[in-house]
Formats: structure tokens, C-alpha cells, sequence
């Protein structure tokens, strides 16, 4: 597939066929290009939790969904993906490679960083998964686990306290599914978010 179709056809599913898995080949080539991701430094402070087994997957549900809040239809679609990833990032990867000879920072001030670039790489890591499963006629979504639920997944899985996890990834074969209500907002026009040589229009 043509790398524009690709990004094209990229969208959050929300609804898997629950008899259809992942192949071990495919789950491969998701990673592999998942650590192809840039990454500030080179320092590639990220970590990926791969859930295949009907067991660890019903725990990350379980342990990951907050009570109530109406979400019923959108986890049970989310429920059936055969696959889930969550990516993690390490800040002290970066903090720890930034103080090394080349770049300096020994007192590995979080300060100095403009932007905390250990959650921008794993993001990037992130899309390049959902982007391979497009790629690979797969359906995938990105979303979040919930503040109140971090503690509850981090116990569940043993997950070391220096790794954040930015979300999770649902990735399986894509079964029919309700466009998000959020659509209808339509894209933003380009002359809305691009500005060329200055941001203010009169130009100071």
C-alpha cells in the first residue's frame, strides 16, 4: 500500500472480530517499526507490554476500566481486539543519556527540557504501530488509561516505576463499527492550523 493511502486510511477502530488474531509475524513487524520511532539522543527510553493471551488481556480490562461512565458500547468493541500494546516511556533513559560526555547535563535537571521528549518518542513509536497496522490491513486505536486506573495496571502487570505508559493500543482485524461522534466536528482547514514565515498576519 502507497504510504498517502496509508496515512489516508488511518483512523481509531473501535470494533474487532474476536476470532481472527493477530499473526506472530505481523505482531513482529508492528515492534520492529515501532523502534524505528526518533528519539531524542538516540536514547530510546521506551517499553512495550504486549498482551496475546485471553487471560492477560481480560486483566488489563479489569484493571484498567473505571466503573460506570456509560462507555458500554465502546468497550465491549474494544474488548474483542486480540491484541493490545501499551507503550511506555522512561524518563530516566533520558535524563541518564543527556548527562553522558556528549551532551553534558550531568545534574540531569528536568528543566532543561523544553518538552518532556520521553513521552513525544514513545508517541511517535505509537503511530508508526498504528500507521504498520494500516499498512497491514489490521484495524488499531490509540487511547488512554485512565489517572485513577495507573496504579491498579501497574500492579496487575509489575511494572516498574520509572515506566510511564502514555495509552494502549487495541490492533486486530477490524469488524463493523460506529464512526465517532467527534467526526462530525470535520477537519480543521489548513489556512486554520498552517501559518508561513510569521505567526501574527500583520506581521508585527
Amino acid at each position: 500500500m502507497e504510504f498517502a493511502e496509508v496515512v489516508r486510511r488511518r483512523r481509531m477502530v473501535r470494533n474487532y472480530d474476536p476470532d481472527r488474531p493477530v499473526p506472530p509475524e505481523v505482531v513482529d513487524r508492528l515492534l520492529e517499526h515501532a523502534v524505528r520511532a526518533p528519539s531524542a539522543g538516540f536514547a530510546q527510553g521506551w517499553g512495550f507490554l504486549v498482551l496475546e493471551e485471553p487471560a492477560d488481556r481480560e486483566r488489563f480490562w479489569a484493571a484498567t476500566t473505571p466503573e460506570g461512565g456509560g462507555r458500554e458500547r465502546w468497550l465491549a468493541g474494544m474488548r474483542r481486539a486480540p491484541l493490545i500494546v501499551v507503550p511506555h516511556a522512561n524518563r530516566s533513559a533520558y535524563l541518564e543519556r543527556y548527562a553522558e560526555p556528549d551532551k553534558g547535563w550531568a545534574d540531569r535537571a528536568t528543566e532543561r527540557w523544553p518538552v518532556p521528549y520521553w513521552h513525544v518518542d514513545t508517541g511517535f513509536a505509537a503511530l508508526l504501530m498504528l500507521l504498520t497496522a494500516v499498512d497491514e490491513g489490521l484495524g488499531a486505536c490509540f487511547f488512554g488509561i485512565p489517572a485513577q486506573r495507573q496504579a491498579a495496571y501497574r500492579e496487575a502487570f509489575g511494572v516498574p516505576e520509572e515506566y510511564q505508559p502514555v495509552g494502549a493500543l487495541t490492533i486486530g482485524y477490524r469488524a463493523p463499527d460506529h464512526r465517532s461522534p467527534s467526526l462530525r466536528r470535520g477537519r480543521r482547514r489548513m489556512d486554520e492550523v498552517v501559518r508561513r514565515g510569521r505567526w501574527d498576519a500583520a506581521g508585527g
